[in-house]
């Protein structure tokens, strides 16, 4: 026991902790894209809007056409900021472009 060199605190087996943290992902907030119904642009324009930027197809843009036209407000798909904001910025760029006062907003889920 004399020959033993004095132990400090940490030198011995087991003394040594590590710890490791787990960063948790927040889910980014989603959006709806939503259409508002107006008694100028033609229905098949707004199926046509569908169709090109939210990826619908005939029928079912069709569906969420006349769903804006007797409801006032029909809703194109959910997404991110991001994706939602560039959504809303394209159809409006594209219904101003052929001159149809069509409207196009998002709102937090």
């Amino acid at each position: 026991m004399a020959d033993e060199p004095p132990r400090r605190d940490g030198d011995g087996p087991g003394t040594s902790v590590i710890t490791r943290t787990k960063s948790q992902t927040k889910r980014p907030s989603l959006y709806r894209v939503l259409l508002l119904n107006d008694d100028y642009t033609p229905m098949e324009f707004v199926e046509h809007v569908l169709q090109r930027f939210f990826n619908k197809d005939h029928g079912e843009a069709r569906r969420i056409m006349l769903h804006v036209h007797h409801h006032g407000v029909g809703e194109c798909g959910v997404f991110t900021y991001e994706v939602a904001e560039t959504k809303v910025t394209q159809v409006m760029d594209f219904a101003r472009k052929h001159q149809h006062p069509l409207q196009c907003v998002m709102e937090k889920k």
